[in-house]
This record gives C-alpha cells, sequence and structure tokens, in this order.
C-alpha cells in the first residue's frame, strides 16, 4: 500500500486533534485480508473483513510479535497465524486464547477509493 509515509493527508493539523493518514486504495487490499503500513512511528493492519468493511488495528499480536495482517479474515476477525488468536476487528479484543490483551484499533474513513487512518492514542 502507499501509506508508507509518515506524512499526514490533511496537511496542518490543529492543536489537539489527531492526523488522518492516507494510506492507499481500496485496489491495493485483498478482497478479504489485510496489508501493513508504518504511520507515526506503528505498524498498522489495514484489513478489509468478508462484508467489504475496512479497519485499521495495530499489526502486532498481543501475545507474540508477530503480524496480523498476515493471518487469516474471517468475518470481522483476524487470526494469528502464530498460535491462533482470533481478534475483533471492530474492537480489537481476543476472542481466543492464548492472546489476552486487545490490539488497538484506529479509525478509518473512506473518501471514494482512498482510504484513510486516524490513530489511537
Amino acid at each position: 500500500m502507499a501509506g508508507t509515509s509518515d506524512a499526514p493527508a490533511t496537511g496542518a493539523i490543529p492543536a489537539g486533534q489527531a492526523e488522518e493518514y492516507l494510506v492507499g486504495t481500496l485496489e491495493e487490499l485483498p478482497a478479504v485480508g489485510g496489508a501493513v503500513v508504518e504511520l507515526g512511528g506503528r505498524r498498522v493492519a489495514v484489513v478489509r473483513d468478508s462484508a467489504g468493511t475496512v479497519h485499521a488495528i495495530d499489526d502486532t499480536c498481543t501475545h507474540a510479535n508477530v503480524s496480523l495482517a498476515e493471518g487469516e479474515v474471517i468475518g470481522d476477525t483476524i487470526e494469528c497465524w502464530l498460535h491462533g488468536s482470533e481478534f475483533d476487528l471492530n474492537d480489537g479484543y481476543p476472542l481466543s486464547l492464548p492472546a489476552t490483551k486487545p490490539v488497538a484499533v484506529h479509525r478509518v474513513r473512506l473518501d471514494g477509493p482512498s482510504i484513510y487512518v486516524t490513530l489511537a492514542d
């Protein structure tokens, strides 16, 4: 995806507002699955679920230090490929062990085919 830059998409950001990043286009995402982008020093998985909804979560599994974007997407969950923990793409909470901590969920905005992400705190 094109969003490997730390440049915000919206230019100057007023104080107290989070930066919004242009991370790529819908055409760059798999029909179901994810891609990794680097934003503000964070690895973020941008994921399209089975219904076509685009989500953005921290890319690193909270149980093991591996990429979640490489996992299988089933419905609106993503499964860590190493130990099988499933995470809800809507709220980041693990749905199965061994993970017990959620991953951060980031705000996604679509503008036509363009995908924008605002990082959570």
